[in-house]
């Protein structure tokens, strides 16, 4: 890639003025990819001034000019598809297949969701003799983590784009490299300059930096809750508004007239899904009581079958990003056992054969309580904990006692049961019976799993303000 070691600011690809740089690591390998430029202080002073200057002109654009924006990137993110996923598979370790199925499909989804939204926005409505409008709110910093680099990102950079918005991009240093090739395609597709400003950097430094400038409008983070709070209370000095989604610890309630086997098998899979990368992944799977020793049994088999290895090659699962993640992931398999919960299969150390790359052995632990480190604390890897459960109302009290509320899943053939349970858990977003995920529903968080909500007008929203005139027509 050409601009791997510069930023990309007011519509030129331009030389770091700061001096530090991050080692990028293939997490498959652990060989050194190359190293990515971080951002200082200097660096994001003049994204933003060139964010602010372009915002003026950008903000008064008529609605036809960013459709017909956002759909020239959207051509060219398909032209260029395939060399997205790649990145990906290379930067984080997710496997090809999936990269190509859901890592890079998601980045079309919501440049596809965020054009139905801004087609379908009217913008302005009359409320007697007062005009309510919808304004876009200003200089937008996007500060995006590595598991999903372009879910993450473009679920923010298209509604902020569609609205009107100029934008700072901040990817993780951990999976630059798809988030670096998607601001090359903002640049092709014609945006003015300073409309979309991309730099990385480290969160303490760049963050920070960010979060705090003066001539920032708003901060919208995806990442960990301790990075989310960081971000706000330094933005709170300026007033800004501060989006937030972060962590998970879902509880994927299978209840007794769900086929066991069945469901016991999809929350296996759902919870492996992108190495249990995900922040609403369901890793806490809570069966009654009495089928305990049964739902041990379906998930051992269920978890073996996945197979780990090199992503390149016809895998299940690849490794997980980054030496941090992987050491955060073991110390947390030794302290399930240490607590006492049942390992029912996998466990500490990597998967047979690997002896380099950051790979995880597909885990499940039994007999866990819900006051248990890893039934608590958000594991970030495929990691299932198996919750016993007395009665429906213990089923509740289990889900809702965690600090987070991002998302949550029901497993039963009654659906009015279902949604009777649905509307006692304290989540953002709930999928019963596997049902699919989709680029136009809302998706956020209650608690600790953050505010605001993300995908189609939902996400268009959050970089809106609202404007009433008074005053006869």
């Amino acid at each position: 890639m050409r601009n791997i070691n510069k930023f990309y600011i007011d519509g030129q690809w331009v030389a770091p003025l700061g001096q530090e740089t991050h080692s990028l690591i293939n997490p498959a390998t652990e060989d050194e990819i190359c190293r990515i430029p971080m951002a200082d202080a200097a660096d994001v002073n003049k994204a933003v001034t060139a964010a602010r200057r372009a915002f003026a002109g950008f903000s008064m654009t008529p609605k036809a000019e960013r459709l017909a924006l956002l759909q020239r990137l959207l051509a060219l993110f398909n032209a260029a598809y395939d060399e997205i996923a790649d990145l990906m598979v290379r930067e984080m370790g997710t496997t090809r297949a999936f990269s190509h199925a859901a890592q890079a499909w998601v980045g079309r989804a919501h440049l596809e969701a965020a054009i139905d939204a801004l087609e379908r926005e009217p913008f302005e409505e009359w409320r007697g003799n007062t005009l309510i409008s919808k304004e876009p709110i200003g200089v937008c910093v996007l500060i995006t983590p590595w598991n999903w680099p372009m879910n993450q990102l473009v679920v923010k950079a298209a509604p902020a784009l569609a609205a009107g918005c100029t934008v700072i991009a901040k990817p993780s240093e951990y999976s630059p490299l798809s988030s670096i090739r998607f601001a090359e395609l903002v640049h092709e597709a014609g945006y003015p300059p300073g409309v979309y400003n991309h730099l990385t950097g480290y969160g303490p430094v760049a963050g920070e930096a960010l979060a705090g400038h003066p001539d920032v409008d708003m901060v919208s983070i995806t990442g960990s809750t301790r990075a989310g709070i960081a971000v706000a209370k330094t933005a709170a000095d300026t007033v800004k508004r501060v989006t937030q989604e972060l962590g998970g610890k879902s509880a994927n309630i299978i209840l007794p007239d769900a086929d066991l086997e069945t469901a016991v098998r999809a929350g296996v899979g759902a919870c492996f899904i992108n190495v249990g990368q995900a922040c609403r992944s369901p890793s806490r799977m809570l069966v009654p009581a009495g089928t305990m020793e049964q739902a041990k049994s379906i998930a051992k088999a269920a978890a073996e079958a996945h197979s780990v290895g090199n992503p390149l090659t016809d895998v299940s699962m690849g490794p997980v990003v980054n030496e941090k993640q992987y050491r955060h992931i073991q110390s947390l398999i030794e302290a399930g056992i240490a607590e006492g919960a049942t390992l029912v299969t996998g466990g500490p150390g990597r998967p047979e054969g690997l002896n380099r790359g950051y790979y995880i052995r597909p885990t499940v632990f039994g007999d866990v309580t819900n006051d248990m480190t890893i039934a608590q604390e958000e594991i970030f890897g495929p990691v299932l904990a198996i919750i016993g459960y007395h009665d429906e109302d213990d089923a509740v009290r289990i889900a809702n006692d965690t600090v987070y509320g991002l998302s949550g899943y029901i497993q039963t053939p009654d659906m009015e049961k279902a949604r009777r349970i649905a509307r006692r858990l304290q989540v953002g977003t709930i999928w019963i019976n596997g049902a699919d995920w989709s680029a136009t529903e809302p998706f956020g968080g209650y608690k600790q799993s953050g505010n605001g909500r993300e995908h189609g007008e939902w996400g268009l929203a959050d970089y809106l303000e609202i404007k009433s005139t008074a005053g006869l027509r």
